[in-house]
């Protein structure tokens, strides 16, 4: 957890830091995804869908395009890799 994050969550004092790329708009959370990790553990794709105000749907296209995107970076690496390093 970011040093800022672990301030929030132990003041219970919402973040307003609106470029930090863990901001989000989401008061129960302290507008902060590491509070929402630490206090909600696992979340399911609709509650992380919730949390950022888009539909499930989209979460989904994301979680998909991601996914792949790793899946392709990684077959590229062990191609690539020819001396076992």
């Amino acid at each position: 957890m970011k040093p800022c994050a672990k301030e929030h969550f132990e003041k219970k004092k919402s973040c307003n830091k609106c470029e930090c790329r863990s901001w989000i708009k989401y008061e129960e959370d302290l507008n902060c995804t590491d509070v929402a990790i630490k206090k909600n553990g696992c979340m399911t794709l609709k509650e992380v869908a919730k949390r950022l105000g888009v539909s499930y749907v989209r979460i989904t296209q994301i979680e998909k395009t991601a996914l792949s995107k790793l899946r392709k970076k990684v077959f590229t690496k062990d191609k690539t890799n020819y001396n076992n390093e």
